[in-house]
């Protein structure tokens, strides 16, 4: 049994999109691997929803790679880590290419794609009968580093036991929740919804998560969608409620169900149960 084979074990996939879900975060925990070899979490810390799936256990899976550096430098080059990336990759015997995406725009982010550079089959894995079902499909990871984050945040070490036993710095559940709600509450969809994002928030909801408003604040600020030096509570409570009440239920389930193994989690899902919600949410 390869080591693939090994950290599939715990995933039981029962279908090819399973596999493939499973096989996106394999792909991520040995990307991270490859970043702490690399003493990238000397300069960065972890956040996003793939940090709380990995990291904390949220019951969905996450596409992206996010990153924010612990101080700001717009001239952090993402791509002085490759080597460690691939390095990991290639002693598992898989091939991948990573690339620097090149910035079209001014922006504080910087990007990278990993690609898997032949079909999924050429992995080689036994996942309870699937492997004759693999299509050429590959995997692709985007890895993004904000270079002039927002601050007043917190970081912690967590420990993953697979490939082999290494450390990641990721904000703490606070910053996190801050993170997210940022996004919730501010993300440049237009007329689309992220569902991820209500998922995330009746995670933290329902794990009596404590939300940094230190730290959504200075994320507001920075991004100028607030103008003040602190956001009291209320001021919070009628931005999420003003969200809640403009929210597409039907498109927020639709978006984030292939995500999700079991979709009877979203029965209760409506905006009445939202409201429910962010009136239990709690603050550090």
């Amino acid at each position: 049994m390869n080591i693939i084979e090994q950290m599939l074990k715990k995933y039981d996939p029962q279908s090819e999109n399973e596999l493939i879900n499973a096989l996106k975060e394999i792909f991520q925990e040995i990307t991270l691997l490859g970043l702490y070899r690399g003493g990238f979490f000397d300069k960065a810390a972890f956040y996003g929803g793939t940090s709380l799936r990995i990291l904390y256990g949220l019951e969905r899976f996450s596409e992206d790679l996010d990153f924010s550096l612990l101080e700001k430098n717009r001239e952090f080059d993402i791509e002085k880590y490759f080597p460690s990336v691939v390095n990991e990759f290639e002693a598992l015997g898989i091939e991948i290419s990573l690339n620097k995406k090149s910035k079209s725009t001014d922006t504080n982010i910087e990007s990278a794609f990993l690609k898997n550079d032949t079909s999924i089959h050429t992995l080689n894995i036994e996942a309870n009968g699937l492997k004759n079902i693999h299509s050429g499909r590959k995997i692709k990871i985007k890895l993004e580093v904000d270079t002039n984050p927002p601050l007043k945040f917190q970081t912690e070490s967590k420990t993953l036991l697979m490939p082999i036993t290494f450390n990641v710095r990721t904000m703490t559940l606070p910053n996190l929740y801050a993170g997210k709600i940022h996004a919730l509450l501010f993300r440049s969809w237009k007329t689309r919804v992220k569902g991820r994002d209500w998922f995330d928030f009746e995670w933290y909801v329902k794990n009596n998560t404590p939300l940094n408003l230190e730290h959504l604040c200075q994320r507001m600020k920075e991004s100028g969608n607030f103008d003040k030096d602190v956001l009291t509570k209320q001021e919070f409570a009628e931005l999420l409620n003003t969200k809640i009440d403009a929210l597409n239920v039907e498109q927020a389930i639709n978006e984030v169900k292939g995500f999700v193994k079991d979709v009877r989690v979203f029965d209760f899902w409506s905006k009445e149960y939202f409201k429910l919600l962010a009136s239990k949410a709690m603050f550090v």
